[in-house]
């Protein structure tokens, strides 16, 4: 038997509030990029793609895992998968905001919402896949398909905040959204999955792999610090239309009386 509240509802709690401030970071990001040009435009870009996909998307789906353990089982997790499925929310958030950003259009809000949202399925099936215990995992299609339309229509939403309103309140409802749909994502497609316990040998009694608090150090350390990076950047870099506001310090030239100068 599955079980996926170990902890109760502290290690959801933890997750959602991780993602949503990931998801406010990420947003504020994004929306310094849709203001900026060139260089610093692909930078805030970069970012926002960080901070989304790594604090906003994964470390939720990781969080949330370790309040999850199936009865009278070992679970162990592959590195490999487990890093690469934070790679893949990564990828999917870079890749939907290059397309609505610098190349926005009619299809940029459901395009880039599809991307995203299928990175966020890849991710936690990715994530799923680097389990390693003595049983089956099957996982139902029902389930799945509704993490599916979950995942592509809240990132559709997401995107449509981040990238088409504007101000704190904007930013605020679309970090709430984002972190409610990656949550609903991980625990519809969890409530739909299912394991059957294998005969164990003495030759394979444990499952290879690391542990779940094999990964908390570096994972909270390394998350805790770049947010706190992004965090001062955000703070150290004026917004473009702060500095559009300010009055301009260049002197004004004198209006010269041509009437005046002939005289004189």
């Amino acid at each position: 038997m599955i079980e996926h509240f170990t902890y109760g509802w502290t290690t959801p709690a933890i997750a959602y509030a991780v993602s949503f401030i990931g998801s406010f970071i990420g947003l504020q990001t994004a929306a310094r990029a849709r203001s900026s040009t060139g260089g610093v435009r692909a930078g805030w870009l970069v970012l926002a793609s960080v901070s989304l996909g790594a604090a906003g998307i994964w470390a939720m789906h990781f969080i949330a895992m370790m309040g999850s353990s199936v009865q009278s089982l070992t679970l162990r997790y592959d590195v490999v998968l487990t890093v690469l499925s934070g790679l893949l929310a990564v990828a999917a958030v870079s890749a939907a905001l290059f397309w609505t950003t610098v190349r926005p259009g009619r299809l940029a809000i459901p395009g880039g919402g599809a991307v995203m949202g299928l990175g966020v399925v890849a991710m936690h099936y990715t994530g799923m896949a680097s389990i390693r215990m003595q049983a089956d995992a099957v996982h139902d299609p029902f389930y799945t398909a509704a993490a599916a339309v979950v995942a592509l229509a809240a990132s559709a939403l997401v995107l449509l905040f981040s990238l088409r309103l504007q101000g704190p309140a904007a930013t605020l409802l679309g970090s709430l959204v984002m972190a409610a749909a990656v949550s609903a994502v991980h625990y519809t497609a969890m409530f739909g999955m299912s394991v059957t316990a294998l005969p164990q040998t003495p030759f394979d009694a444990e499952p290879s792999g690391a542990a779940m608090m094999d990964f908390f150090l570096p994972v909270f350390v390394g998350l805790g610090l770049l947010l706190m990076v992004i965090s001062l950047i955000l703070l150290l870099s004026p917004a473009e239309d702060d500095d559009a506001r300010r009055p301009s310090r260049s002197p004004v030239p004198p209006v010269r009386d041509s009437v005046f100068d002939r005289r004189h």
